[in-house]
């Protein structure tokens, strides 16, 4: 797996599955071995913003088409894959049907799903054909368990995914605390990882600080509902990081 040395800006999903901006990868998915249905009705029930939390809330569950989808979809250098297992035994199965090079985001973290994801065993995916084989971090990720995808191999490390709360998983600015915290742990051990913060980018002096913190590339989703202030951080980008 070869490490990536210019500043990259992603569109983590769900945007990702919609946008291809130039000067940025997107991110599609999360896909799983079989298709999970009840994407539009799980939207329409969960999505929305909370003034509570000061964030979007969602309880969408990994429903998508399946990963014979992404691979069908996939085009080498135009996008990652987000990928999220349920259980050890989906491995090999996974493995034999995507390409060797696929670009890959393994997804360990989501929220909104009614039993735990599988965190064993995917070092099997890294390989040196593939540019990316990210692991997407939760926000409250036991820091052992970071130590233990380092020696496994990895070196890519998104920080960070929703933060699981009783109504869903929540986005935005409240996940900035939990990144600053992840990141610095990350840098201040491992001085050979790269890291994609994410998490609360809506304009960018936030990202010009997870910079200053330690991160290499950066990812933005949400601010896509705002596609005003989302375009005003996309110009902000090009020009001070291309």
């Amino acid at each position: 797996m070869r490490i990536v040395y210019y500043i990259m800006f992603f569109i983590s999903p769900p945007f990702g599955n919609y946008l291809n901006l130039k000067n940025t990868i997107s991110i599609k998915g999360s896909y799983t071995l079989e298709p999970r249905d009840g994407l539009l009705p799980q939207i329409i029930k969960t999505l929305r913003y909370s003034f509570k939390y000061g964030g979007w809330i969602n309880k969408i569950g990994l429903r998508n088409p399946g990963i014979d989808y992404a691979i069908k979809n996939y085009k080498k250098g135009s996008h990652i894959v987000s990928i999220a297992i349920l259980d050890k035994t989906e491995i090999p199965k996974i493995l034999k049907k995507i390409p060797e090079d696929m670009d890959i985001e393994l997804n360990i973290s989501c929220p909104n799903i009614d039993k735990s994801m599988c965190t064993d065993g995917l070092n099997q995916f890294l390989n040196s054909k593939r540019d990316w084989c990210i692991i997407k971090l939760s926000p409250i990720i036991n820091y052992n368990l970071i130590d233990n995808y380092y020696n496994q191999g990895f070196r890519q490390f998104h920080c960070s995914n929703t933060i699981p709360i009783n109504e869903g998983g929540l986005s935005g600015k409240r996940i900035i605390k939990y990144n600053y915290n992840l990141i610095n742990y990350i840098n201040k051990k491992y001085d050979d990882t790269v890291i994609i913060a994410g998490g609360g980018i809506n304009e960018i002096e936030i990202l010009n600080i997870y910079k200053k913190l330690g991160a290499n590339h950066f990812s933005a989703s949400t601010v896509f509902f705002c596609p005003y202030r989302a375009m005003k951080l996309y110009k902000d980008y090009i020009k001070k990081y291309t």
